[in-house]
């Protein structure tokens, strides 16, 4: 368990190197590992609530923007969850790190466009059209976090292709 906590928290230090100051101050700031689980499954559970509220939201009149605002922040609150596990600059650095920054750029592009075509546009069209964009985005992303997932997806769709 201490090898999973230190793998997801970042933490590739050896007990004999030097601690600084940076080190001192962000190892007393941090938050125990009960409490970063406890704030990953809040934050998790919370988005796929929104995520499925927003989905509810599509059968009332004129509900597409709101599905796509519930959709978005769902998406939001849950991918920020992972920053109870390893904290947020090391999911910011983990997130642009060259395997995942297309990935990444792409996600954001996609949650931002669905958000403006649903609020500033208001075509539910066009909205669904990033929402759709964003899940293969979201997922593509997520796939970046499994060894050789993205591997294995393409050489499927290939398969089913040829």
């Amino acid at each position: 368990m201490e090898k999973l906590r230190k793998a997801l928290s970042g933490d590739d230090t050896s007990p004999d190197e030097e601690s600084n100051i940076i080190t001192q101050v962000i190892d007393s700031s941090t938050l125990s590992w009960s409490t970063r689980i406890k704030g990953f499954v809040i934050c998790f559970a919370l988005g796929i609530i929104l995520s499925i509220f927003g989905t509810i939201t599509l059968f009332f009149h004129k509900g597409f923007a709101l599905f796509a605002v519930f959709y978005s922040l769902g998406n939001i609150i849950s991918l920020a969850s992972t920053c109870f596990l390893m904290g947020p600059f090391n999911q910011i650095k983990k997130m642009f790190a060259p395997t995942r920054a297309i990935a990444t750029i792409l996600m954001i592009t996609c949650l931002i466009l669905t958000l403006v075509a649903a609020l500033v546009l208001k075509k539910a069209g066009l909205s669904l059209l990033f929402v759709i964009l964003q899940f293969l985005a979201m997922t593509w992303y997520s796939l970046s976090y499994i060894p050789y997932a993205r591997d294995a997806v393409k050489k499927t769709i290939n398969a089913c292709l040829a």
